[in-house]
Formats: structure tokens, sequence, C-alpha cells
């Protein structure tokens, strides 16, 4: 998986993908979902690195079967929080 780590205002918004996705773009009725390098590849990481720093982040963007399971697993989001894209699973999180 890649993560990166945007920062801006102070503020950081993490990405985590599948790293076969990169460079891909899913679209459903009105919905799109653009998986950009410039956006998503960062770093490969191993799991237990990438949960620190998402368990830490107060904005974070998570696109991928692998990437989305780990998140679940480890209570950082719910299965409310997921949607589906051409079966692509997508969450947000994104606290004031």
């Amino acid at each position: 998986m890649y993560l990166k780590i945007h920062e801006r205002q102070n503020r950081k918004i993490i990405a985590v993908c599948d790293k076969d996705l990169i460079g891909k773009i899913f679209e459903e009725k009105d919905l799109q979902l653009k998986v950009s390098e410039n956006f998503y590849k960062g770093s490969i990481l191993p799991e237990k690195e990438i949960i620190a720093i998402l368990k830490d982040a107060i904005n974070i963007n998570l696109v991928g079967k692998k990437t989305i399971k780990l998140a679940l697993k480890n209570n950082i989001i719910s299965k409310e929080n997921i949607i589906k894209i051409k079966g692509v699973p997508h969450a947000q999180v994104i606290s004031l």
C-alpha cells in the first residue's frame, strides 16, 4: 500500500491506497474516483506503520480492498463510512 501525507495550512491529509490502483479512474453514475499518482503515490510502508499514522490522523482518504480491510480491522473506519465505485471501496474520515 502507498501512503502519502499532504500538509496544508497546519493540517495533514493522509492518503492511502492499494498499489495496483494508482493511475486508474473509476466511474459509476454521477460518481468518479480518480486514484491519481499526485495525490496517492507516496511511500510503500508496512501495515504497522500505516496504522500508527492513521490512528493519529484527523483527515484520511482510503482507497482499495486491502487498504479498507486494514482500516476496518484496526477500527479506523466503520462499514458505514465505505462507498463503492465500480466495486472499488473508498472511505474518508474528516474530523473538525
